[in-house]
């Protein structure tokens, strides 16, 4: 029986959040077991030069998580935390995958300055996001928006879209404004954080999801059977299954957190239906499908979405 494990992960406000949820849910379980942390600063961290909206600039694979891997391997840490968006399709020799916690909203939101949301954005206005997925889908849905690079963990955005007046809106993931504790409300339309008070506005009917996104990952090496024992206490396995079935579909396109592919899955009893979309070159139309079946056939339901997403791509 494990006394103490060590927890990895990077120092962002919304990385340390995670930490929380994960010591939560280990007291919650393992209540005589003692956590430690352990913070790393990754090469995404550091390298805020890299624009993240051209592909393969930036070297997505482990961008946000080798240093991570590293020290699992090395063993100076039990766990990496991850946000599981930022997981290439493939673990490293060695690691594995081992649990997940409960997903939390998949979509994103648009935090703008005017309400209205995507529709109501004058004609040309400037959008920030770093994220190739999202670029290439508002840029699908309104060809006329300027979308710029906007980088920096979410209160650092916030902060920057507040000073900013010639940006007309930013793109988040709801999951970190929510575990944030961020005051996001649709109904009004608002979100209120420290840099001021917004306009919000869901877009999970107008873009799909990141691979992974909303979950938080617990990563640990396969040959530790006490720490693999530890975090199956508290893997939530509805997540997971989901997670196995977007994770094919990564690995099936050779992908990594800067693929411009967008995913939702849902599940229904024994159910899983999965809708996807790819884009490939500029100016091309993107690949769409949707594809479904049992929860034990996951692997032929995300290859059955590849196909079908390919070809257009």
């Amino acid at each position: 029986m494990m006394k103490q494990i060590v927890l990895g992960s990077r120092g962002s406000a919304l990385a340390v959040a995670q930490i929380e949820l994960t010591e939560a849910a280990l007291a919650a379980k393992c209540p005589g077991l003692e956590t430690r942390r352990e913070i790393f600063v990754t090469r995404g961290d550091q390298k805020l030069d890299l624009n993240l909206l051209r592909a393969g600039e930036a070297g997505g694979k482990g961008l946000f998580t080798k240093e991570l891997e590293e020290a699992l391997l090395s063993g100076s840490i039990d766990v990496a935390i991850h946000s599981l968006k930022d997981l290439p399709g493939n673990n490293p020799e060695g690691l594995e995958l081992v649990a997940v916690l409960e997903r939390a909203p998949v979509g994103d939101v648009l935090v703008s300055k005017l309400p209205g949301g995507l529709d109501a954005l004058p004609q040309g206005a400037r959008v920030g996001t770093s994220s190739i997925r999202r670029a290439r889908q508002l840029a699908w849905l309104r060809p006329d928006l300027k979308i710029e690079e906007w980088r920096g963990n979410v209160p650092t955005r916030l902060r920057k879209f507040g000073e900013n007046a010639d940006v007309s809106a930013i793109v988040l993931a709801e999951a970190g404004l929510r575990r944030l504790h961020y005051a996001l409300d649709f109904s009004t339309g608002k979100l209120v954080c420290e840099s001021g008070e917004f306009c919000a506005t869901s877009l999970l009917g107008k873009l799909l999801p990141a691979i992974g996104q909303g979950a938080v990952a617990l990563q640990a090496r396969a040959d530790r059977a006490e720490v693999r024992e530890v975090l199956a206490q508290i893997n939530h396995e509805p997540t997971m299954i989901a997670i196995r079935a977007e994770r094919e579909v990564q690995r099936l396109l050779s992908g990594d957190c800067s693929l411009p592919v967008g995913v939702s899955t849902e599940l229904n009893g024994d159910r899983i239906a999965m809708r996807g979309i790819l884009f490939g070159a500029e100016g091309r139309p993107p690949g769409e499908g949707t594809a479904e079946g049992h929860v034990s056939e996951i692997g032929r339901v995300a290859a059955e979405l590849v196909a079908r997403i390919s070809p257009l791509a």
